[in-house]
């Protein structure tokens, strides 16, 4: 069983900035504050499947 890789979606703009591997014994999905190129500051990413 290989590792699945899940994205983190800017929840500005909407936008795929980071690809992360997803660690299987976690339930709820991930939010943390990133810097989304696109709109040019810091903002939520949620992980998206």
């Amino acid at each position: 069983m290989g590792l699945r890789k899940v994205a983190l979606a800017c929840s500005v703009c909407g936008s795929r900035n980071y690809t992360i591997t997803e660690n299987p014994n976690r339930t709820e999905r991930l939010e943390v504050k990133k810097f989304c190129k696109h709109c040019g500051k810091h903002t939520l990413h949620k992980e998206t499947r």
